[in-house]
């Protein structure tokens, strides 16, 4: 077990991602924040626009955001862009699995 290797389970692109959303999601909820109405005095400012619709918004758009971030998988540097889903090469041929030619010979 002492040369196993290391491999981390988010790349650089992944924890900055993480770390924009986690901002947005903040910044959401400070702007959602504000002074209440009270029973002696009525705040009119609880049904601002930036209170109930930009706040709820943002933090929404950065809960999303955050599952794509943990979900994304950056491409390796020097990957070929051309390999298909199958990891079939364009200039490769395709091997059919499964399928064998029976070759006749006449003796």
């Amino acid at each position: 077990m002492g040369n196993q290797k290391y491999t981390p389970i988010f790349s650089r692109t992944n924890i900055i991602m993480m770390a924009c959303c986690l901002v947005l999601i903040i910044l959401g909820f400070i702007l959602m924040s504000g002074a209440p109405s009270t029973i002696d005095q009525f705040n009119p400012d609880i049904f601002s626009v930036r209170r109930i619709v930009v706040g709820p918004t943002l933090s929404f758009l950065g809960f999303l955001l955050m599952a794509f971030a943990i979900i994304y998988t950056p491409r390796k540097r020097g990957a070929d862009t051309r390999d298909n889903i199958n990891g079939i090469k364009e200039n490769e041929p395709a091997v059919n699995i499964g399928i064998k030619e029976e070759v006749k010979t006449d003796k």
